[in-house]
């Protein structure tokens, strides 16, 4: 069974996000870009699956420009056996992303696509849902277990009402959540050796793939930062202050 792992190049959580002074996006010029944390955490569980004999191949995919491949360097040096670059310029819609998945899906005869629940940068969430419409296969969201057993995935997942564990038939799509592992540390001969290890590189064209939509992002801003607090004596000043406010 080959397994499919999307990752996607973002600016690293541990950086402050500046918004650029027009509004036009975010400042990334000399930011620490990284893997996206949910990202590394499908990977990771692709990893697991392949090293139990669940599966025989795990392959990482990113679309974007020439610098994702350093992401997908380091997905190779975390034990991806191969990587496929979806080369385009374009900042790709959900719609878009999930419609690449599908070719590449096709093209390898993937079982199984692994993808982290959502990207820290535009917080959609939207991917593998789509993927899994347009495949027409079932998906498992914001899975915290994933157990494959007899041509299927037994997923507990993430609810507002605590966890629930679902079954779907493979092949199928599975977006992760934060608490299913913990990534592994990547040593620099593994990166060394990831610099061997094939890396693919495919347009949008190539895969018969559109990069239009029909969502524009008009402006960026910046959080407004929050008003001083106060301290209140007791219950009854709280509540005078809340109808104060308009909060009651």
């Amino acid at each position: 069974m080959k397994i499919l792992v999307g990752i996607k190049r973002v600016v690293d959580y541990n950086v402050r996000v500046r918004v650029l002074p027009d509004g036009s996006g975010v400042d990334t010029d000399g930011v620490k870009m990284s893997v996206n944390p949910f990202d590394e955490i499908a990977l990771e569980e692709a990893l697991r699956l392949r090293e139990a004999g669940k599966a025989e191949e795990v392959i990482v995919v990113s679309a974007g420009g020439d610098e994702c491949q350093q992401q997908l360097r380091t997905g190779l040096a975390m034990g991806a056996d191969r990587a496929i670059q979806v080369k385009t310029d374009q900042q790709l819609q959900p719609l878009t992303v999930a419609n690449a998945f599908l070719k590449l899906v096709e093209r390898e005869g993937a079982e199984l696509v692994i993808l982290g629940k959502q990207a820290i940068d535009d917080d959609n969430s939207q991917t593998a849902p789509m993927l899994a419409a347009l495949w027409g296969r079932p998906q498992a969201t914001f899975a915290s277990k994933v157990v494959l057993e007899d041509g299927k995935a037994s997923v507990t997942r993430e609810v507002d009402a605590g966890l629930e564990t679902i079954e779907v038939d493979l092949p199928a799509v599975i977006s992760v959540d934060l608490r299913l592992n913990e990534p592994r540390f990547v040593k620099l001969p593994d990166i060394m050796k990831a610099k061997r290890k094939p890396l693919d590189v495919v347009s949008l064209d190539e895969l018969g793939v559109a990069a239009a939509g029909n969502l524009e992002v008009s402006h960026f801003e910046a959080p407004k930062p929050r008003e001083k607090g106060i301290m209140v004596e007791d219950a009854a000043q709280l509540v005078a202050e809340l109808k104060n406010r308009g909060l009651l």
